[in-house]
């Protein structure tokens, strides 16, 4: 039987599910998920392996159509470097809606490999007339290799597109072992979750130039110790994330330490402390040197 193993990019405008499709494909929660946009800020490989196939999807930051600021810059940059660096290309729309944006990224993903799109959120389209209406504009923009209503968060049609992407990647070994579910290493995850319990927890009052670093993580057979520093822009952003005697940097630490100890099946001692680090995100210097490339 021939196997066939290669990259698969996940790229969309901010909040259309990205994240929230590499963790179904996967069966576990490796990029964080919030409301607020680009919440994904580093691009994510999902390792799904299956009897013929080996898929490594990216998960990319979502790209933003006015990217003013030098991490959305950034960020866009990323994303669409995952696209060309990809074997086949998902590119993921909300199916209430395809507009402009959606429009202008279409246009920028590379033409001499597979594209496919993946019309997400069906659980929340009654009106099945005006799904198709909103797939056929979507072809008049771009000819796509296939159009695959899905849902992220039910699953329904999910393994259709995943069978959809293996086919057309290219003939090859695994690259990864078959249990392997990431090419990211527990500190970078362990950032992650707790950036992702600072953006639900503090929703609107969190302040965008905020991100976690890891300070020390020791591994032990039942036990991680992580020390990690929430990093804001400002003095004045400090009490935001510690609260009212220090209430809800706790909050986030419990919140953080619940997934922790799921994905790394073991005991987490979490301490977390807040640090003011100004002009980190200002500059696309200063956000290469804290891993945004």
């Amino acid at each position: 039987m021939t196997f066939r193993c290669g990259y698969v990019a996940i790229v969309g405008r901010p909040n259309v599910g990205k994240s929230t499709l590499l963790n179904r494909l996967v069966g576990q929660k490796l990029s964080i998920t919030s409301d607020r946009p680009q919440t994904t800020r580093h691009r994510i490989v999902g390792v799904v392996t299956r009897p013929q196939a080996q898929l490594l999807f990216l998960d990319s930051p979502g790209y933003q159509a006015h990217a003013g600021s030098a991490m959305n810059r950034v960020l866009n940059r990323t994303a669409l470097q995952a696209a060309q660096e990809a074997d086949v290309v998902v590119m993921l729309a909300d199916a209430r809606a395809w507009g402009a944006a959606d429009e202008q990224l279409a246009r920028l993903l590379p033409a001499d490999r597979p594209l496919l799109l993946a019309l997400n959120k069906i659980d929340a389209v009654r009106d099945r007339g005006r799904l198709m209406a909103l797939a056929e504009r979507a072809r008049h923009c771009r000819a796509f290799d296939e159009v695959v209503p899905i849902s992220a968060r039910t699953g329904r049609q999910v393994e259709l597109l995943l069978e959809l992407c293996a086919a057309r990647l290219p003939e090859g070994p695994a690259r990864y072992e078959s249990d392997a579910l990431t090419d990211r290493s527990e500190r970078f995850l362990a950032a992650e979750l707790i950036r992702e319990k600072l953006f639900r927890l503090l929703g609107d009052e969190l302040p965008y130039a905020c991100t976690v670093e890891i300070e020390r993580f020791e591994e032990l057979p039942r036990l991680r110790r992580i020390h990690a520093a929430i990093l804001v822009d400002r003095e004045s952003h400090r009490p935001i994330v510690l609260g009212a005697g220090g209430a809800r940097i706790k909050r986030i630490a419990s919140a953080a330490r619940v997934d922790l100890e799921k994905l790394l099946g073991a005991k987490v001692y979490l301490e977390l402390f807040v640090k003011v680090k100004s002009g980190w995100a200002s500059s696309e210097q200063s956000l290469r040197a804290y891993g945004y490339e």
